[in-house]
């Protein structure tokens, strides 16, 4: 199945690192990502849909109560990639941090997401152990 950029990211926010049941989450993780497809943060690179589906696990479980919030509608270039800035944090609160999702597309499918957080330092703290 092909998606546009902005579905693709709004996806990868909302039902992969959004998402906390992990069945739900790995069957859209094999819907929209390529089976190559690399997720680059500032803690790892993550290759294949294995360890994109674990990782983002991973991450969820740090804070599951957290809700992904886009600040601005998602933006495109020609088809092939884009951007999400996004704000993290329990409901009804303050946002914790903020990000930027750049996503590279191929044949309607993400190939690479390149994730940044907004602001200085990191604000989530020490590396993720996995």
């Amino acid at each position: 199945m092909s998606h546009d950029i902005a579905t693709l990211l709004m996806r990868n926010l909302l039902d992969v690192f959004g998402e906390g049941d992990a069945a739900r989450r790995r069957a859209v993780v094999d819907e929209i990502f390529h089976e190559d497809a690399v997720f680059i943060e500032p803690h790892g690179i993550y290759r294949g849909r294995d360890e994109i589906s674990r990782i983002a696990g991973v991450i969820r479980a740090t804070h599951p109560t957290f809700r992904y919030s886009p600040v601005a509608p998602a933006e495109e270039l020609h088809g092939l990639a884009g951007r999400l800035q996004w704000v993290a944090g329990d409901p009804g609160e303050p946002p914790a941090y903020a990000g930027t999702d750049f996503v590279v597309a191929r044949d309607g499918r993400i190939a690479a997401v390149y994730l940044f957080f907004d602001g200085e330092p990191d604000p989530t703290g020490a590396p993720i152990v996995v």
